[in-house]
């Protein structure tokens, strides 16, 4: 990249994706006007579960294309648990974007935040602060139904293959290495704990040992290891002590989970999914149908969603505005929640989406600079 202007795809999806993706853009624009020095210009295409429902597709004719020639995409939340493929599972066109984009990082951040629900009495939960890391395109994800690689013997077996590759093992690892620096240089731990179940499965031995060859290479970060459901039970004794988790496709979508429901639960739920050409930002929440329509639902996974495309723009052009705006969001929602000025529904709070995205933007274009 090497303009100040940025293509921006924008897959709005169901439920309250679309709610709260307008409030991600809202934010946006009000830091985008605060840090000036670079232009999102969006492009809004179709898809999802009430598309499928209208038009037996998932996405528009044009949208992995464009998708592709984009900057960046940012997606809402998809699916509608009342629309489903014959084989009995959910539309998932975001499973598509990622193998097509080889966005073979998930990032999912799990923040404790001031005055925020908090489910560990310790004192020490308010320091969780820590990054999942989950492979997306390989694991026991690579035989989703989306991707036609399970093998069906009739109406009496179903066989799903795990995949784990090296050089895809390589990069998710050389990307947990370095997103550990990066975080180091902001006060973090400068640590990265590989999670598997190599005592069991040979995929998951090769997965660490990938690990320790990648961890020569980077010796100012710490490294451990731990098996995926010691790692589920540390979550919860001991989890301010943890840094970077990089795990399989599967594991990574279970603990991603259970680390956000200690901090507040899938409403502030940010995720990236990068690839080294392409990235794609969503909440990591559903489409809760049940509160469609109620001003009831939580936009900060997505406002936070698009502070990180900010991030990534940044670590891609090098415009140091985008940087600089996306600080302006997460310190937003930091200061809103240290003094009380968000209090999310989710959270048994007086504030709906539009009055949280409304506190956000004003605490932007209150903000220094």
């Amino acid at each position: 990249m090497t303009t100040n202007r940025f293509n921006i795809v924008v897959i709005k999806g169901d439920g309250i994706g679309v709610d709260v993706t307008n409030a991600a853009l809202e934010v946006l624009e009000a830091a985008c006007r605060r840090r000036r020095g670079f232009a999102l210009v969006y492009s809004e295409l179709s898809g999802g579960a009430a598309y499928y429902r209208e038009t037996g597709r998932e996405m528009a004719p044009d949208a992995e294309k464009k998708a592709e020639a984009a900057d960046a995409i940012l997606l809402g939340a998809i699916g509608l648990p009342s629309v489903r493929h014959a084989n009995g599972t959910e539309v998932s066109p975001h499973l598509r974007l990622r193998e097509i984009l080889q966005l073979y990082a998930g990032i999912r951040p799990v923040k404790a935040y001031p005055n925020a629900p908090k489910m560990l009495a310790d004192d020490r939960a308010s320091e969780i602060d820590l990054v999942v890391l989950r492979e997306s395109t390989e694991g026991l994800f690579y035989s989703a139904a989306i991707h036609n690689r399970s093998v069906v013997i009739g109406d009496e077996e179903v066989r799903e293959t795990l995949k784990i590759s090296r050089a895809t093992t390589e990069r998710l690892h050389d990307f947990g290495f370095r997103l550990a620096q990066k975080r180091k240089q902001r006060g973090g731990k400068g640590k990265v704990t590989c999670v598997d179940k190599a005592n069991v499965f040979q995929s998951m031995a090769f997965f660490r040992k990938i690990f320790h060859e990648r961890a020569r290479f980077y010796p100012d970060i710490e490294t451990s290891c731990n098996y995926v459901d010691a790692q589920a039970l540390d979550l919860i004794r001991r989890p301010w002590e943890f840094d970077v988790l990089v795990m399989e496709n599967m594991f990574g979508d279970i603990i991603s989970d259970l680390a956000g429901g200690l901090v507040g639960g899938m409403g502030i739920a940010c995720c990236a999914e990068i690839g080294d050409d392409h990235g794609l930002f969503q909440p990591a929440h559903g489409s809760a149908p049940d509160i469609i329509g109620q001003d009831k639902a939580n936009p900060l996974a997505a406002i936070l969603s698009g502070a990180m495309m900010l991030d990534y723009l940044h670590d891609r052009s090098g415009v140091e505005a985008l940087a600089d705006a996306a600080l302006s969001i997460e310190a937003a929602v930091q200061r809103g929640f240290s003094e009380k000025r968000i209090r999310p529904v989710e959270y048994g709070g007086d504030q709906g989406t539009v009055a949280v995205t409304k506190a956000i933007v004003d605490l932007i274009r209150r903000s220094d600079g």
